[in-house]
């Protein structure tokens, strides 16, 4: 019994251990890439943002096409391989940019990157097949504390080690990830029997097989609109925080990197100390709903405040849409049955994929709108203003579906 409790330990930690890697990653480089990217095009910064953006959408697009194929594949030759696999394609991947001769070989290793960090639908089953069904939103709340630890973890990383140069942090997420896999390799044990195995469809592992399946399984179609309205709401932060914060406050670099650390730690708190005892307590709708509602007042303080301090104190209310996720995960998670995790998981994670790359165009269009002398009003929150909104269509949404389950 001792030494099971220990295989489950280090198998967990491993899982966690990816989700950071993952999360850390993709972090580590954010604050060099427009240093790199400048350095290999030779152009100013102005250029290398919209290299940068381009970038950004190419690493979103593969884990959109990707994801439900390794969701699928999981299904089919188990998790343990699929991971590892993965894990060590991150080094390989990161690898190639940091000794990236041109910007092709730059956009070869970040497509790569976006396939080898579509991970989540394989993790996402590990979880679902080492949990009890009234565990499993506690274990998807921890793997969100993971990826929160990466983002908060990952710049900070990136930006002391990019000092010595900017390809330093690709070798340092390549070290970390070859660590990783050799540590996948020694102690994950696999979680899927091979009577629960199913061959590989390639019809449904694909992204628009993945929407096949969201429309053709039982149950999980509300949930699926409760998850496409709170993603969009919460990419418009990523999107548009920082052009909002310089338009309305006039705050700098350092300002804006503190405020997007908090936000990190605070979601993380959230993820992982609050998501099991509020899933206990009020049930995996109930803490939905919660989530939701409190991170909508989270984007209307974003979007009304009027300076800087009063921003402070709605991030721990927008940090609350960390319940939403994984308490939609469990829920669905119970309606499919156990040799179609990876797939449910795969069809999750290409949702996220379409959401992380289209979401920030309308936001940031509207940002730019309510900004220019063509607005009947000048209004920088209007994208928090929208994200709100949205926030109250989806807890309609997850109401709805609580409502048709109960009966």
């Amino acid at each position: 019994m001792t030494d099971l409790l220990l295989e489950n330990r280090r198998a967990n930690g491993f899982v966690l251990s990816t989700a950071f890697l993952d999360a850390a990653g993709l972090g580590m480089v954010l604050p060099v890439l427009p240093a790199l990217i400048a350095a290999l095009t030779g152009q100013g910064m102005g250029a290398a943002a919209v290299e940068g953006g381009r970038l950004t959408f190419v690493y979103a697009a593969m884990l959109f096409l990707f994801s439900p194929l390794i969701g699928g594949l999981s299904d089919r030759f188990g998790r343990r391989p699929l991971l590892i696999l993965a894990v060590a394609s991150f080094a390989l991947d990161n690898l190639i940019c940091a000794l990236a001769p041109s910007l092709a070989w730059l956009y070869l290793g970040r497509l790569l990157s976006g396939i080898s960090g579509s991970t989540g639908p394989v993790i996402g089953a590990y979880i679902a097949d080492t949990s009890a069904p009234d565990d499993r939103a506690r274990r998807f709340g921890q793997v969100g504390m993971a990826f929160g630890a990466g983002f908060v973890l990952g710049p900070a990383l990136g930006g002391l080690v990019g000092e010595l140069s900017p390809r330093a942090p690709f070798l340092a997420a390549a070290l970390l990830a070859v660590v990783n896999a050799f540590v996948g390799w020694a102690f994950l044990k696999e979680s899927l029997p091979v009577e629960r195995r199913r061959p590989l469809v390639v019809a449904k592992a694909n992204p628009f097989g993945a929407l096949r399946f969201i429309t053709g399984a039982a149950g999980i179609g509300l949930p699926i609109v409760v998850l496409v309205l709170m993603q969009v709401a919460h990419d418009s932060l990523l999107a548009v925080w920082t052009f909002s914060l310089k338009e309305r406050f006039g705050w700098g670099e350092r300002e804006i990197g503190l405020s997007l650390t908090l936000v990190g730690v605070v979601m993380t708190a959230v993820t992982g100390l609050v998501v099991g005892p509020s899933v206990k307590r009020f049930g995996e709708h109930g803490a939905a709903m919660v989530g939701l509602l409190v991170a909508g007042i989270g984007f209307l303080g974003f979007a009304f405040a009027t300076s800087g301090l009063m921003i402070t104190p709605f991030i721990a209310g927008f940090a609350f849409i960390g319940l939403v996720g994984p308490s939609l995960s469990a829920l669905m998670s119970r309606r499919v049955a156990a040799d179609r995790q990876g797939e449910l998981q795969g069809a999750i994670a290409a949702v996220k994929g379409v959401t992380m790359a289209l979401a920030p165009i309308p936001m940031t269009e509207l940002f730019g709108y309510f900004t220019s002398d063509a607005a009947p009003i000048r209004f920088a929150g209007a994208p928090f203003l929208l994200s709100a909104v949205l926030m109250a269509a989806a807890l309609v949404v997850i109401r709805i579906d609580r409502r048709v389950s109960s009966r």
